[in-house]
């Protein structure tokens, strides 16, 4: 499926608000981390932890 937004790819991109910034911007790339980063942490808290593990 193909989405269309109507405002061409001249290599922006909108952030909330209306501004807009190149795609490469350190702020898109921390987005794109930052996403990466919670999506590691949510498969570490998924996992099992065993009771030897547990103790302090």
């Amino acid at each position: 499926m193909k989405i269309y937004t109507k405002t061409g790819d001249n290599g922006t991109t909108a952030l909330f608000g209306g501004t807009r910034v190149k795609k490469h911007h350190i702020r898109i790339e921390s987005y794109g981390t930052v996403d990466e980063l919670n999506s590691w942490l949510g498969l570490l808290r998924d996992q099992d932890i065993d009771d030897r593990s547990k103790k302090p």
